[in-house]
């Protein structure tokens, strides 16, 4: 049995890929979690103790993690908790490790990109159908919906002028 989790902490060194017995891949980082509090004597915050997590990350999430996620940055994760017993000649411990279910940058430190990855059946050299265009960006066909009905565009998504908005219609929801 494990226990769901959500952390917010820092990435801990460089994420490592690793390989299951199976052949598949693996993400593999550790996670500082650090809590703050407010010295009242010196009227500042200051570290009061860190746990640190094994994190791994299985199949695309993992893939995408490897390509996304460095050293220091500051994110948000979900997984399962398992905590492991360890031993050797000298120590005995506890290990906390979680299997991530969804990673994503702490916004709240500075701004990130999403960039869908591509589908492995879309066919190399077909713009416009579930792939890029010229331009490098995602077609129409890559971000609709299956068997939603194609309805005139005219909803904005985006901030201001020169943001990079781009029209999208109604239906066109992306499904995640």
């Amino acid at each position: 049995m494990s226990d769901h989790i959500t952390l917010v902490g820092n990435i801990v060194g460089d994420l490592e890929q690793r390989a299951t017995r199976g052949g598949g891949s693996v993400a593999a980082f550790r996670l500082a979690v650090g809590e703050r509090k407010l010295d009242r004597e010196r009227g500042e915050w200051v570290d009061a103790h860190t746990n640190y997590y094994s994190i791994s990350v299985f199949g695309e999430l993992g893939a995408n993690a490897l390509r996304s996620l460095h050293k220091g940055e500051r994110v948000v994760l979900s997984g399962r908790l398992r905590l492991r017993e360890w031993e050797t000649e000298t120590k005995r411990g506890v290990s906390a490790d979680v299997v991530a279910d969804a990673i994503g940058h702490d916004l709240r430190w500075g701004t990130t990109r999403f960039e869908r990855t591509p589908k492995p059946n879309a066919q190399a050299g077909t713009a416009g159908v579930g792939g890029t265009g010229n331009d490098g960006a995602p077609s129409e066909a890559a971000w609709s919906v299956p068997g939603a009905s194609p309805e005139p565009a005219g909803v904005v998504v985006g901030v201001g002028a020169g943001s990079g908005a781009e029209a999208v219609s109604p239906g066109d929801e992306t499904p995640f």
